[in-house]
């Protein structure tokens, strides 16, 4: 190729690749358009539970609504405002499944009603505060948390855009109560009516304690109760069925079944009592403190009787935090449970391994337990029935396991007068609490309530163990009884073959100090 050639071919390519920046600027620009459009003029195609559905917002037609940056446009069909489609711009993170937790939302609407109604006993416009109630009892009963609070979880650390969400969501649902206009602020303002005597920085945290507070009641304390209850009645089953005990994962002296249920029922009642001994603290609200924990902007005794409100409306003790600095700025009491809800991960994890181990088999394994069988085990195997509850329960607790330490990194940066960790901390005690509530239920109503022991099986592996020689320590002594213990392992012998061969008592002593029904406890 002659040089010139070899120019223009270069001036060629140059050129298409202008062209193609070019289009790409251009497709950039119309895409960052389309995005600050509030994705309202455009077709949004949104995947949701399996079901693919399109929002066709230009149909629907749009409105202009403004935050302190500017004009946006909000589809007319949705209440939320500005500063919900900011955010909706801002943080893309994570889809549908990252979504401020519906517990969260419902809590915010509790807030709301409840300060609404102790604003207007400080002058608020009783027509204004009673629309605010109402709407926000909508947002209570979880009918607009789909198509109105489409926030994720990432986005501040102090969850102002959630609460501003709420805000303006109640506003305009209150507005349109008043025969008003959607997007008017008037005659409901979102900041200077449901978020009056009110900032981001103590709604959030009092959300989170809401949250957080009816969850454990209505869905992790039932589970807990429900799977203690099926441990015990099993060790009750169970109370008469000697066994071997294992130590090391080895051979050790006898105990019943029902002592080994027994044990794991325990952990869970303890399990229980430590999540309620964490409740005082949860029931500790920040709302009241404001921007810093000083309470600027409120008026003397709002937080009381906002906290007093927010106790009649759900049912439980809730009080004003006693310091709102702390209540603000760290989440220890949301660390604390998670806390309690790790324990009870530890506990499940070590009762699920153990009833899958001692049901192990058919045939070639421990087989003390039978399981119920659910379903086919293998796609391969035939005939295989595998314990599938176990393995889900034990797959839940070290996800709560891990939940438990993303909380503890957000509760260890509470910098100055801000934790700025609160929409992760909260989302995951909260996917611990149900978690672990549902799993429970699960694993009580397909597994616990259906275990049968085999007692032809424990009996035999009973009477094979060279640790029933224990009994002996009081009568022969330490070093005889071990010497026993190894001449029947080595030579394959029974513990009383070995122990006549050596002569160390008679068949009559054995028969009547060997006995695994004797070696239960204290005497």
């Amino acid at each position: 190729m002659t040089s010139a050639a070899a120019a223009a071919a270069e001036m060629a390519a140059l050129r298409a690749a202008s062209n193609r920046a070019s289009r790409l600027a251009h497709a950039l620009s119309g895409r960052l358009h389309q995005q600050q459009a509030g994705l309202a003029t455009s077709l949004v195609m949104k995947t949701k539970i399996g079901k693919t559905k399109f929002n066709k917002a230009a149909q629907e037609g749009v409105r202009k609504e403004y935050d302190t940056f500017g004009e946006l446009e909000v589809p007319n069909s949705k209440y939320y405002g500005a500063q919900t489609v900011r955010s909706v711009m801002n943080f893309p993170i994570g889809g549908e499944n990252e979504r401020m937790p519906l517990p969260v939302i419902k809590a915010f609407g509790v807030l709301k009603k409840a300060a609404a109604q102790v604003n207007k006993e400080f002058g608020l416009d009783p027509k204004v505060s009673d629309a605010i109630s109402k709407a926000a009892d909508e947002v209570i009963s979880g009918k607009l948390y789909d198509e109105h609070f489409p926030l994720v979880i990432w986005q501040t650390g102090s969850g102002t855009q959630s609460n501003m969400n709420t805000n303006e969501v109640i506003a305009n649902r209150a507005i349109e109560m008043m025969g008003g206009q959607l997007g008017s602020k008037t005659p409901v303002h979102p900041n200077d009516h449901v978020n009056k005597s009110q900032s981001s920085n103590d709604t959030y945290p009092t959300a989170m304690h809401i949250a957080t507070a009816v969850e454990i009641h209505n869905t992790l304390l039932p589970g807990l109760a429900a799977l203690h209850k099926a441990l015990d009645d099993k060790a009750k089953e169970f109370a008469d069925i000697v066994k071997i005990g294992r130590t090391h994962t080895q051979d050790a002296t006898p105990l019943t079944l029902g002592q080994e249920f027994g044990g794991y029922a325990q952990q869970i009642e303890f399990g229980i009592e430590r999540v309620k001994a964490c409740l005082p603290r949860l029931y500790m609200l920040a709302a009241g403190g404001t921007a810093v924990g000083t309470g600027l902007n409120t008026r003397i005794g709002f937080a009381e009787k906002v906290a007093a409100k927010v106790s009649e409306l759900t049912g439980l003790p809730f009080i004003t935090a006693p310091n709102k600095f702390e209540a603000l700025a760290a989440h220890d009491a949301m660390v604390e449970v998670s806390g309690a809800l790790n324990v009870l991960a530890c506990s499940i994890m070590k009762i699920a391994n153990d009833v899958r181990f001692l049901a192990s088999g058919p045939r070639c394994g421990l087989g003390e337990l039978s399981l119920p069988e659910n379903e086919p085990g293998s796609s391969i195997m035939p005939g295989k029935v595998n314990p599938t509850q176990c393995e889900a329960i034990t797959m839940v607790a070290a996800q709560v396991m891990g939940n438990h330490v993303a909380v503890t990194v957000g509760g260890s940066n509470g910098h100055f007068e801000l934790n700025v960790f609160k929409p992760m901390m909260v989302a995951n005690v909260l996917r611990s609490i149900r978690l672990l509530g549902d799993s429970c239920h699960a694993f009580v109503n397909n597994c616990v309530t259906g275990i049968e022991a085999n007692r032809e099986r424990i009996d035999k592996l009973l009477h094979e163990s060279l640790m029933l020689v224990t009994a002996l320590n009081p009568h022969i002594g330490y070093d005889k009884a071990a010497k026993i213990a190894k001449t029947a392992h080595k030579e394959g012998s029974t513990l009383k073959g070995a122990a006549l061969k050596l002569g160390y008592l008679t068949e009559e002593q054995f028969n009547q100090w060997v006995r695994p029904e004797d070696m239960l406890g204290p005497k």
